[in-house]
């Protein structure tokens, strides 16, 4: 699973959801892109999962970039433990996408293999998504 090799602190606040992806929000490197249209949490797991739906979907074709990776570490307190005595330990890490942000983006492969392959890594992530080429505007549906 992706993770930071290190970070500067083990532990950090969970911070706010707010507002739209300034920077990410466009096709950077191929073709066509999957966009978030929710703010979300999506852990290394599930970036993983849509990884490989993608790639084992396009076979031996194309290529896959993925634009997200997990920073942020989220802590979880064992189980029956009583409250107080600190911040429990790190569990999983996510990456924090907000509306707008290009999650992953692909190149080399027809436009129907592309639409289906980010289709299905799309079920795979916790947010709703849309299909994009790179000549579309992104923003447009975002609010």
């Amino acid at each position: 699973m992706l993770m930071p090799k290190r970070v500067k602190r083990r532990r950090v606040h969970r911070g706010r959801l707010k507002g739209n992806a300034n920077k990410g929000n466009v096709i950077a490197y191929g073709e066509y892109g999957l966009v978030a249209l929710e703010p979300s949490w999506v852990t290394s797991n599930q970036i993983e999962a849509a990884r490989i739906a993608m790639t084992r979907y396009i076979k031996r074709g194309g290529q896959v970039w993925i634009n997200i990776f997990p920073h942020k570490p989220v802590t979880k307190k064992p189980a029956e433990t009583r409250m107080g005595s600190g911040k429990g330990s790190v569990e999983y890490w996510v990456a924090v996408v907000k509306p707008g942000r290009v999650m992953f983006e692909m190149a080399g492969v027809s436009e129907e293999v592309a639409r289906e392959a980010l289709r299905l890594a799309s079920h795979k992530l916790p947010v709703k998504c849309k299909i994009v080429k790179k000549d579309e505007v992104v923003n447009d549906e975002i609010q």
